[in-house]
């Protein structure tokens, strides 16, 4: 009799070691997608000289006072992000749980992930063709492909997290998870030196070229389109050691059919005897909480720095990659903090670090540091950051970005200590849900009270509830001891 392949629930070795190096360099391939398309470059881009110089240029806001006018292209561009989130959240929200529990019983996971970073990989490069004034794909092509890419990188993330707990031993999938972040990140930071030293300083200054390299046009924003087309090359190059040296721990064979079914009995239970599972229900909606009001931080930072504060291109390109590689830092801190002081009070640690790094950088305008503590003056006569605000906020970013990226990588190690043995992809899937379900409430919460105070700060503010509520619920979960 032919015996059945036993599902692995573990794996063995550290971050460096074979299996679990594989599984963090994932992220090295994946990342930067999300860092240069949905945070830093393309979405900003897309907001301000898409939406907004459109909107402009339609004649639409002609009744209307040139600062009006352009606070009213702005907003419109803001929304617009905001639906592309809103959509693809809710998409991903309803059907990443069930993707989740299949994983735990279904075959090989990676054939999954060929076509979930295919996907990524072709809606990536076609943000080439996103230009202004119709000249390229329509709005509403450019927000249907971001909205594709969006739930494909959830899915992928979805089936990459059902892989952590056989990557490595457990003691040691905190440092496994934190170095994948770090290296995420810090393929970012690559990327964006590239684009810096190829294209924007020889656009700039002349140098170190007398002009933008591969022919590219910076009046026609090909230095913004390119970042479509270089994720895309990237995430099919760096992918290949994954998928030869990961540790899969599907079964060969296995029916999908019988899994998607089973799991999404399993999926429905789950939520039905949710009470089961206290400590990690708790969790659940803190994460809800404190990772919507997280996500809305690094979806509004950029385009609120740019218009606050009235950076440029450069000035927005030197903050990403000065955010990225202390993001890089912030994946083997956490790691490093999970195991010295347990993982939920190195959570907690993060997130009251986060706000009030945040909460100093809105003290920061034009005019003032602190709030109006300090008057603004200018430091040098450089190129980029010239004033004592550029430069504090500048600083203020390296703690926003170590704790930011610290709390992901200890969020997914608490979820793996507190989830049953053998169903982290069921509750990983739900977790995702925990991370998309109320992806609305943040970016609403900063438009309710923007428009009802009439100021960017306060709207900002605004996103301090969502992490005040997620830390007070954080409190009342119980982890074991060793954890």
């Amino acid at each position: 009799m032919q015996s059945v392949p036993v599902r692995a629930h573990s794996g063995v070795g550290g971050a460096l070691d074979k299996t679990g190096f594989a599984w963090a360099v994932f992220e090295w391939a994946r990342n930067p997608y999300y860092i240069l398309i949905v945070i830093y470059i393309f979405a900003p881009y897309f907001a301000r000289d898409i939406i907004g110089a459109d909107l402009l240029a339609s004649g639409e806001l002609d009744d209307l006072a040139q600062d009006e006018a352009l606070k009213t292209a702005n907003a419109q561009g803001q929304a617009t992000i905001a639906s592309v989130t809103k959509w693809a959240g809710l998409i991903a929200a309803l059907t990443a749980p069930f993707l989740g529990a299949a994983l735990d019983r279904g075959g090989r996971l990676k054939p999954l992930l060929v076509i979930f970073l295919g996907t990524i990989t072709i809606c990536s490069a076609l943000l080439w063709f996103a230009q202004p004034g119709g000249a390229g794909l329509p709005v509403w092509a450019i927000m249907s492909l971001l909205v594709i890419a969006y739930v494909s990188y959830t899915y992928s993330e979805v089936t990459h997290n059902a892989m952590l707990a056989v990557s490595g031993e457990p003691k040691r999938l905190s440092m496994i998870s934190g170095l994948g972040l770090g290296l995420g990140n810090l393929a970012a930071v690559l990327i964006f030196v590239a684009i810096a030293v190829l294209f924007i300083l020889p656009g700039a200054i002349q140098w170190p070229f007398a002009e933008p390299q591969f022919g590219l046009d910076l009046s026609t924003f090909d230095h913004a389109r390119i970042a479509g087309p270089i994720c895309a090359v990237w995430l099919l190059a760096f992918s290949i050691p994954f998928f030869l040296n990961a540790k899969d721990p599907g079964v060969p064979g296995a029916s999908w059919r019988t899994a998607i079914i089973s799991g999404s009995q399993a999926v429905l239970k789950t939520l039905r005897e949710v009470t089961k599972y206290r400590e990690l229900a708790k969790f659940l909606i803190a994460r809800m909480l404190y990772a919507d009001g997280m996500a809305a931080l690094l979806a509004l930072s950029a385009v609120y720095v740019s218009l606050f504060l009235g950076w440029g291109f450069l000035e927005m390109l030197c903050y990403a990659i000065f955010g990225s590689i202390f993001a890089f830092l912030g994946g083997l801190f956490g790691g490093w903090l999970d195991g010295k002081i347990g993982v939920k009070n190195a959570l907690v640690i993060e997130i009251v670090g986060m706000v009030l790094a945040f909460s100093a950088q809105l003290s920061l305008t034009q005019a003032t540091l602190f709030f109006g503590m300090i008057d603004n003056y200018q430091v040098w006569d450089g190129l980029v950051f010239k004033s004592l605000s550029d430069l504090a906020y500048l600083g203020l970013v390296s703690v926003v970005a170590v704790t930011a990226t610290a709390s992901i990588s200890s969020s997914r190690a608490m979820l793996v200590t507190l989830s049953p043995p053998g169903r982290s992809g069921e509750f990983f899937g739900l977790y995702a849900i925990a991370g998309t379900i109320t992806v609305w409430m943040g970016p609403l919460l900063v438009q309710l009270f923007t428009t009802a105070f009439n100021d960017q700060r306060i709207g900002m503010a605004s996103i301090c509830l969502l992490f005040a509520s997620g830390l007070a619920v954080l409190l009342l979960v119980k982890v074991p001891r060793t954890a």
